[in-house]
């Protein structure tokens, strides 16, 4: 589709806008149709959700146009027909991503190899190696530019390869992988959903990890520890219906233990890159990974916004700890669309934290 320019920059505004995340941000398109629409009616859903509120102010946004002009990169809406069939798939997609490169790299066959930042030099060499073959045999290999596995895996494969960094698209993150991230920008493809100008923090990372698992086919965990986040990258592609592989290591080797903990929850074992490719080539939308179900996504219907409960009778079904929407829906005896638009005033209003799984909390 094609966007008019105050459009596109009130869709930049709105994402850009206090307590807008993915879903809501999506809800809110859905319910009034543009965003400079739903602009609008921010003041008025989170002064039913129980707060005031200011959306971003345009002069911010006007910088960040400028600096993403500066930066030589583009933006890219959920809509538009580059946008990437997989990702879009995926739950709580991206709504705008910034690029530099190739864009069409993202359309090709992709499987994202992720792994262990400290990574045994044997680790390295076989990350490196995946890469190059699985790009010889036509995938685009996804990474997150980090060190030891991804960027392995960034090098083997270059230039067919993919960067999603969890900083503003000028921002290089390692420094020591600054002329990597650059030659990844100019030859393959780089991504970023931060704003210019975004240093990366530790919550940006996860966020980051869901777009690695979301443009392949698969996720290949190299050598991980447990609770590490490639381990986030592979369960998320698990509940995205995508195959997850792992290559098993020694038991006696600490950073072996969360690539062999995956293989005995469900992952396939794999121990060369023909495996790999075989497995993706015949992929049909069925998995053989067993890891996590699929998320449905959620589309209001008209009548929602005049059915919706107060929203304070949903936050008290609610505490901090995380609970599914489903239970609420149950729980409250309300119709589903009703309380996913009390849910979104909650969230506007800055009472409600979105978490993975469909599962939400009250804030703080």
């Amino acid at each position: 589709m094609s966007l008019s320019q105050a459009e596109a920059f009130a869709r930049i505004r709105l994402l850009r806008s206090p307590h807008i995340g993915p879903v809501s941000y999506r809800q809110l398109l859905g319910r009034f149709g543009t965003a400079e629409s739903a602009i609008d009616a921010l003041p008025d859903l989170a002064r039913r959700g129980g707060r005031p509120y200011v959306a971003a102010p345009t002069d911010r946004i006007e910088r960040e146009v400028a600096g993403i002009r500066r930066a030589g990169a583009r933006y890219l809406f959920h809509d538009q027909p580059d946008y990437p069939r997989l990702l879009a798939e995926a739950p709580a997609a991206p709504p705008i991503l910034t690029f530099r490169g190739r864009l069409a790299l993202a359309s090709q066959p992709a499987v994202a190899v992720v792994g262990a930042r400290n990574a045994s030099a044997a680790a390295v060499q076989i990350a490196r190696e995946f890469g190059a073959a699985l790009a010889a045999e036509g995938f685009a290999v996804v990474s997150g530019l980090a060190r030891g596995i991804d960027g392995a895996a960034h090098e083997g494969a270059f230039p067919h390869t993919i960067g999603v960094i969890a900083s503003g698209i000028d921002i290089a993150y390692p420094p020591q992988h600054r002329e990597l991230q650059e030659r990844i920008a100019s030859d393959g493809l780089l991504i970023a959903e931060q704003p210019v100008g975004t240093e990366p923090r530790g919550s940006h990372f996860p966020s980051r990890n869901r777009i690695i698992a979301g443009l392949a086919l698969g996720t290949l965990v190299v050598e991980a520890a447990p609770q590490s986040g490639s381990l986030i990258t592979a369960r998320l592609a698990g509940e995205y219906g995508r195959e997850v592989m792992a290559i098993p290591g020694s038991p006696l080797e600490p950073r072996s233990a969360g690539a062999n903990e995956l293989i005995r929850d469900g992952a396939v074992l794999v121990q060369d890159p023909a495996q790999v490719a075989e497995l993706l080539r015949r992929f049909d939308g069925t998995p053989r990974t067993t890891l996590a179900e699929r998320q449905q996504p959620f589309t209001f219907a008209e009548e929602d916004a005049a059915d919706a409960p107060p929203g304070d009778d949903i936050a008290t079904l609610m505490s901090p700890a995380p609970v599914h929407v489903d239970e609420l829906i149950r729980q409250s005896g309300q119709a589903a669309g009703a309380v996913q638009m009390a849910l979104l005033e909650l969230e506007i209003a800055g009472r409600l934290v979105r978490h993975e799984g469909g599962r939400v909390s009250l804030a703080g």
